[in-house]
């Protein structure tokens, strides 16, 4: 007999949070100005967003989306390769690789088939990865359809990087050193001057997972290459336009021959719908704005320091974060639970990350920063994690 899945240990632990009222997951969201939301009535100040540049709600950026459908339509209904490829899709292109410093660009539909399609494309059966132990879920999929080997080094270590270069060279043809730029949870930003230098030592390609870092970090948001000034010296680069870009889809840039076999190759590419007009024309008008607008990223970097200054000053521990994403330790995931409802029942919007996605006892709440954000909203933040850190009694640091 086939066992239901309901007595799965996922289900059973999802509805005993139902029953205590404390799961944190599926909220529905009735309206949102952005960096606001209203859930079940309740206006909630949103801190577990990733609208970095808080350009969702941008009156150029909705009129761009909005111009494209009165054009193209809603969608594309095919795929790039036969009738889903739209002048406007080559633009967004050109002006990307522009923005990013590379050769080519090539945008996916979404980016997590970004990486699934140009992984399993660039990497065989007789290459290996290399995967910081931190990086995105995503990443760790693409492995299982390249059919590579695949090794993880502890995170952000160096000298744990090397040892796996060291030990792999003459075993494959090629070996491809694969890393977010900015890390999702934690907020750490990737020693990339370290891992470029170890990639030429050992004859190693460098992919970088810069969905949080491209539209935040560098020069008007340019991406973690860009922060480093090591644009020629990263082969792949990944972006998504789900978090700065107000969109969805992603996008892979690098030299042009590169792109050109992805192009060819990627079948999560070759084999899905194109982006639709209003998503390509809000990437691009996103574009625009932070190209004549420098306060937006002002405003980020101000309000990013305002929280960190005020965290630490409260007894946090924030993971030494120097990016918009402010992780706070918990460490329990039940209290990680509990001080969710508290923040929600205060209005406030937070999410927690618990085991799996951490391991036991490193239970923290993911928050982050817009470029939107009010002082007001952002001092009312302060003051309901005091009570709370009171409350619960939240360590200060890390065990």
């Amino acid at each position: 007999m086939i066992k239901s899945f309901t007595e799965s240990k996922i289900i059973k632990k999802a509805n005993l949070l139902k029953k205590l009222d404390m799961y944190p997951f599926f909220r529905a969201i009735e309206a949102s100005d952005g960096s606001t939301v209203t859930i079940n009535g309740q206006k909630q100040v949103m801190i577990g967003s990733n609208n970095y540049l808080g350009l969702t709600h941008h009156q150029e950026v909705k009129e761009a989306a909005i111009k494209a459908i009165e054009k193209f339509g809603t969608g594309c209904t095919g795929s790039r390769f036969l009738n889903g490829n739209l002048s406007i899709h080559e633009e967004l292109e050109e002006k990307l690789a522009r923005y990013l410093g590379h050769e080519d660009a090539l945008v996916f539909s979404t980016g997590m088939q970004t990486n699934l399609g140009t992984l399993s494309a660039i990497a065989g059966p007789k290459d290996c990865m290399l995967f910081d132990s931190e990086n995105h879920a995503s990443i760790l999929d693409s492995a299982r359809l390249s059919f590579a080997t695949t090794f993880k080094y502890k995170h952000n270590n160096m000298e744990s990087l090397e040892e796996v270069l060291e030990g792999n060279m003459s075993r494959f043809k090629k070996m491809i050193i694969v890393a977010d730029g900015v890390f999702s949870m934690t907020g750490d930003i990737l020693k990339l001057k370290e891992v470029t230098e170890l990639a030429e030592k050992y004859n190693a390609y460098v992919y970088v997972d810069d969905a949080h870092g491209i539209g935040v970090m560098g020069d008007l948001g340019r991406g973690t290459m860009n922060h480093f000034g090591l644009e020629d010296r990263v082969d792949f680069n990944m972006g998504t336009f789900s978090k700065s870009f107000a969109s969805i889809g992603g996008v892979m840039s690098g030299k042009k021959e590169s792109i050109d076999f992805i192009r060819h190759s990627a079948r999560s590419f070759m084999f899905s719908a194109s982006m639709p007009p209003s998503a390509v024309a809000t990437v691009s008008a996103c574009l625009d704005v932070i190209a004549k607008d420098d306060t937006i990223h002002k405003k980020l970097w101000k309000n990013v320091k305002f929280m960190r200054e005020g965290f630490k000053n409260i007894g946090f521990y924030t993971y030494n974060s120097q990016t918009p994403i402010i992780p706070i330790f918990i460490g329990d995931d039940i209290k990680a639970m509990e001080v969710t409802n508290f923040l929600k029942e205060n209005g406030v919007f937070a999410t927690p990350v618990i085991t799996p996605a951490v391991p036991k006892g490193e239970a923290l709440l993911r928050t982050s920063y817009m470029a939107t954000h009010n002082m007001k909203d952002l001092e009312y933040v302060l003051e309901v994690f005091k009570k709370a850190k009171k409350a619960l009694d939240i360590p200060s640091i890390r065990h």
